[in-house]
């Protein structure tokens, strides 16, 4: 359930295409369903803007099938991350248009058609980067932002990341997504008048302590405009990004 929705709901009610009982039965799940082994929370489109999404890691396909199935039947976009392909093809059989991303392992489904902002951009610093950076970009993707993926474009080569300066620089918001020693963040930082969002990868050698080295070096960053989320963690980037993005666009209010 997300604002619209419910809008829509009440306009139904209100011209008598939907009655009283029946519009009570759409609502009465509000604001959470509780299958004993998870709390679906049907509220959070309504007080965030975009429904509850599915971490998948550590769930057994059948809790994400069944999750899944209550958060289709409200009609909402769905989006499960660190999925397999096995849950994918559970997923499927309750829901045929659901599409998945083999790189950033994410089943989508779009049930809500949007009109994609641009302005979010995703930058990674190599290929090996490049599940995370998807993670990223899927869900900026599914909250309703068009996204520009400039992909391998490191320090070690850094003519490969000013070719793209345009882009760059043209962006509202940039997703810098890189493992070893994660300098691509604050090289990006000092390029742009734009909010960056650091994402540190587990991809390095020993002694990048699964994605530690570059954690410390993005939070270490001499970049006044970078902030950084976990290690691996792409779904948060893309949903920080998604929020930055939609505040660009909103109506300038006077103060």
């Amino acid at each position: 359930m997300n604002q619209e929705r419910l809008k829509e709901l009440l306009e139904k009610v209100k011209s008598g295409e939907l009655s009283i009982d029946e519009a009570l039965n759409d609502l009465k799940s509000l604001p959470f369903e509780d299958l004993g082994f998870a709390k679906v929370d049907h509220h959070r489109g309504i007080r965030q803007g975009f429904p509850e999404v599915i971490f998948c890691q550590g769930k057994r396909v059948e809790q994400v099938v069944e999750i899944s199935r209550r958060i289709i039947s409200k009609g909402a976009d769905l989006l499960a991350t660190r999925a397999s392909r096995e849950i994918y093809e559970s997923i499927r059989e309750i829901a045929p248009k659901a599409r998945y991303n083999d790189l950033a392992r994410a089943v989508i489904l779009e049930q809500v058609p949007k009109e994609r902002l641009k302005g979010v951009t995703v930058i990674s610093a190599g290929t090996a980067d490049l599940p995370v950076a998807e993670e990223a970009a899927e869900t900026a993707w599914i909250m309703g932002n068009e996204v520009d993926r400039i992909y391998d474009v490191g320090v070690a080569g850094l003519h490969r990341l000013l070719g793209n300066l345009d882009r760059i620089t043209s962006a509202n918001v940039l997703v810098v997504v890189a493992g070893m020693e994660g300098a691509l963040a604050s090289v990006v930082g000092g390029l742009v008048d734009k909010p960056v969002i650091a994402v540190p990868t587990s991809v390095g050698y020993g002694a990048s302590f699964g994605g530690l080295a570059a954690l410390l070096t993005m939070l270490n960053s001499c970049a006044s405009g970078v902030a950084v989320v976990n290690i691996d963690n792409g779904f948060g980037a893309g949903y920080i990004a998604s929020l930055i993005n939609r505040l660009a666009h909103a109506p300038h209010q006077p103060i």
